[in-house]
C-alpha cells in the first residue's frame, strides 16, 4: 500500500531535524567542551572526528527509522539526485525540499534556545554555519569550497544509489550511507565546515544572523551540492544502475 505524501513529508521533517540537531548540535555544543580543574582547563570535547561521527550516526539511525516511509533523503540535493536517477518522481521534489528545510530550521531553533540557555551566553556566533574564504575553517577559497562540495555530494549520491540498488545486499544501505557521510565530514570540515546538504546550511545560516556573512555565502551551499547530486544521479543512471546498458 503506497505511503501517503503527508506521512513522507512528516518523516522528512523529523529526520532532517534530527540530522541538524544531532550533527550541528554536536558541533555547537560538544566539539569543544572545557572543564576546569583548579586552574587547568581540560578539553573534554569530541573534536572533528566526533562531529563527523555524529552526522553519520544521525543519517544511519534515521535511515533505519524512516527509510521505509520516505526513503530518508533528509537533504534537498539528495532528493534532486534521486529524481535525476529516476528513483523518485519530480512532483515530490518541491514538497520534500520544503519539509526538509522547515524541519532543519525548526531543529536549529531548538538548538539556538539551548545555546542561549547557557549561563553567560548571549550570542550564537557562527552557529556551525558553512563558509568559504575568510569564513572557511581552513581559509579555503570559493573555488576550493565549490569543488569540494560538488565532488563529495556526487560521491554521496553514488553511495546512496548503489547501496540501495535492487541488486545490492539487502539491509546494509543505512550503514554504508551513514559511514559515507562520516567520511565526507572527516575530509571537508576544514574546507567548508561541511554542507553537502542545503537544508542543513540554510538552517544554520538563518540563526547566524549577527554577523550576516552566512546568508551571503549560502548560495554556494545550494548550488554546489545540487550540481554534485545531479552528476552523481546521472552517472549512476547511465553506468551503474542494475539496468544500465542492458538490452531491453
Amino acid at each position: 500500500m503506497p505511503v501517503a505524501l503527508w506521512k513522507k513529508l512528516l518523516a522528512e521533517f523529523i529526520g532532517t531535524g534530527w540530522l541538524v540537531f544531532g550533527g550541528c548540535g554536536s558541533a555547537v555544543l560538544a566539539a569543544v567542551f572545557l572543564k576546569t580543574e583548579g586552574s587547568t582547563p581540560i578539553n573534554l570535547g569530541i573534536a572533528l572526528v566526533g562531529v563527523s561521527l555524529a552526522f553519520g550516526l544521525t543519517v544511519l539511525t534515521m535511515a533505519f527509522a524512516i527509510g521505509h516511509v520516505s526513503g530518508c533523503h533528509l537533504n534537498p540535493a539528495v532528493t534532486v539526485g534521486l529524481a535525476v536517477a529516476g528513483r523518485v518522481g519530480w512532483k515530490d521534489v518541491a514538497p520534500y525540499i520544503v519539509a526538509q528545510v522547515v524541519g532543519a530550521t525548526a531543529a536549529a531553533g531548538v538548538l539556538a534556545v539551548i545555546v542561549w540557555g547557557k549561563e553567560g551566553s548571549g550570542s550564537l556566533g557562527d552557529f556551525a554555519a558553512n563558509g568559504f574564504g575568510d569564513h572557511s575553517p581552513g581559509k579555503f577559497s570559493l573555488t576550493a569550497a565549490f569543488l569540494t562540495e560538488a565532488v563529495l555530494t556526487a560521491m554521496f549520491l553514488l553511495v546512496i544509489l548503489g547501496s540501495t540498488d535492487r541488486k545490492a545486499p539487502a539491509g546494509f544501505a543505512p550503514i554504508a550511507i551513514g559511514l559515507c557521510l562520516t567520511l565526507i565530514h572527516l575530509v571537508s570540515i576544514p574546507v567548508t565546515n561541511t554542507s553537502v546538504n542545503p537544508a542543513r546550511s540554510t538552517s544554520q545560516a538563518i540563526f547566524a544572523f549577527e554577523s550576516g556573512w552566512a546568508m551571503n555565502q549560502l548560495w554556494l551551499f545550494w548550488a554546489a551540492p545540487i550540481v554534485g547530486a545531479v552528476l552523481g544521479g546521472l552517472i549512476h543512471k547511465m553506468v551503474f544502475a542494475s539496468d544500465a546498458g542492458e538490452t531491453k
